[in-house]
C-alpha cells in the first residue's frame, strides 16, 4: 500500500499528548514549561552521506536523530520536554519508518519527551529535530564560564566494554573507510559501530552539574575543536583562554589502546561524534564533580586545566607538548 504524507504521520508519529495540550496536527505546538523556568531550544540536522552511512539500521538512525539534540540539552543542564521532527524521505518506505519510529520513541520515552509537531516531504534523506527543554533562570550551563585555574573534565562510559568511549565513533568510521594498519577484532567492531550510530546523551550528568560546572559543551565535532569554542567564549574579546590537556588522562576504551599513538590521539582529540560532555569546574569543586558523576551513573575524568592563554595544548607524560595537526569536523570542509 502506498503511504501519503498524512498517512505516514498518522501511522508512525502520532501518539497521545503529555506536555503538548494540542497533540500533533495543529499549525503550532503549545509547550508549557514549569512556572519560573526558561526554555532551552536546540536544532540539529542529520544528512545521509554527511552524518550517517546508508547502511545504518533505521532504529539506530531514529535514536541518533534525537540523541544528538538531547546531548545539546545535556550540555546546557536542561531537562528535556518535547521535540519536533522535520523529515525528508526519498520514498515513503513503511518498513524504514516503522524501525525509525521505534528507535526514536524508545529514546524519547526514556526521557519522557513528546513529539509535538514537524514536517515531512520528499527528497534526499534528511532528518532535522528541534528540541525543547527547561532550566531555572541563571542555572544554564554555558560555553562562556570557564576561568583560569579551572579543571577540565570529560564524561565517559562506566564499563570498559561499554560503547561510547572517546574516539570510538571515529575509529568505527576508519574501519568503514578501510584505513590501513587498524587492529580491530571482528567481534569488537559491533561496539565501535554502536558508539557511532547509537550515542548515549549525558542528560543526567548535565542536570547534576548545574551549580558545579563553570562551562560545558558536548563533543560533537572533536574534543579540540569544541574546547576552542569554550576558550573563545570564556576569554575576553579577542583574547581566548588557553588549556593544557594531558594525553595520558584521556579516557579511552581497550580497543583504542590497540592502535598506534598517532591514531589514538587523532580519534580522541579530533574524531567527533562522541556526544560526551566536556566541561570545566573550579579545582575546589573536584569532589563535587565526582559526586555528580556518581549521582548520574556516568564516568567523569579530569583531563587538564584552563590557563590564561596559549590555546589548547596537549602534553605527554613527560610534560612535553605533542603535535596536534588535526582540525575539528567542519560541514563545509570535509
Amino acid at each position: 500500500m502506498s503511504l501519503g504524507e498524512f498517512d505516514l504521520i498518522a501511522r508512525h508519529f502520532t501518539r497521545p499528548a503529555r506536555r503538548n495540550p494540542l497533540g500533533v496536527g495543529d499549525d503550532c505546538a503549545l509547550i508549557a514549561p514549569a512556572a519560573g523556568m526558561q526554555l532551552a531550544v536546540s536544532s540539529d540536522m542529520l544528512v545521509e552521506g554527511r552524518h550517517f552511512l546508508s547502511t545504518v539500521a533505521p532504529e539506530r538512525l531514529g535514536h541518533k536523530a534525537l540523541a544528538v539534540n538531547l546531548s545539546d540539552l545535556a550540555a546546557c543542564g536542561a531537562k528535556p520536554l518535547a521535540f519536533t521532527l522535520a523529515l525528508a524521505l526519498p520514498r515513503a518506505d513503511d518498513a524504514f519508518l516503522a524501525g525509525f519510529a521505534r528507535g526514536l520513541f524508545a529514546l524519547a520515552d526514556r526521557h519522557e519527551l513528546d513529539l509535538v509537531g514537524g514536517d515531512t516531504t520528499a527528497g534526499p534523506l534528511n532528518l532535522c529535530v528541534t528540541i525543547f527543554g527547561e532550566v531555572p533562570p541563571g542555572q544554564a550551563l554555558l560555553r562562556s564560564g570557564a576561568r583560569v585555574g579551572d579543571e577540565l573534565w570529560v564524561s565517559h562510559p562506566l564499563g570498559a566494554d561499554e560503547p561510547g568511549w572517546l574516539g570510538d565513533a571515529r575509529l568505527a568510521l576508519e574501519v568503514f573507510r578501510g584505513t590501513a594498519g587498524l587492529r580491530v577484532p571482528g567481534e569488537a567492531f559491533g561496539r565501535l559501530r554502536l558508539a557511532m550510530e547509537c550515542p548515549a546523551p549525558r542528560v543526567a550528568l548535565g542536570l547534576a552539574l548545574r551549580g558545579v560546572a563553570t562551562s560545558a559543551i558536548d563533543v560533537s565535532d572533536g574534543l579540540l575543536g569544541d574546547l576552542r569554542h569554550v576558550l573563545r567564549r570564556s576569554g575576553a574579546a579577542g583574547q581566548p583562554l588557553g588549556a593544557v590537556i594531558e594525553a595520558d588522562a584521556l579516557p579511552r576504551s581497550p580497543l583504542m589502546g590497540e592502535q598506534t599513538q598517532a591514531l589514538q590521539l587523532e580519534c580522541t582529540l579530533s574524531g567527533g561524534d562522541d556526544y560526551e560532555l566536556l566541561f570545566t569546574a573550579a579545582a575546589a569543586d573536584h569532589d563535587r564533580v565526582l559526586q555528580a558523576g556518581e549521582r548520574s551513573a556516568t564516568g567523569v575524568r579530569r583531563i587538564g586545566r584552563i590557563t590564561a592563554s596559549g590555546g589548547a595544548v596537549v602534553v605527554g607524560r613527560d610534560g612535553q607538548r605533542l603535535a596536534t595537526p588535526w582540525a575539528s569536523f567542519d560541514h563545509f570542509r570535509l
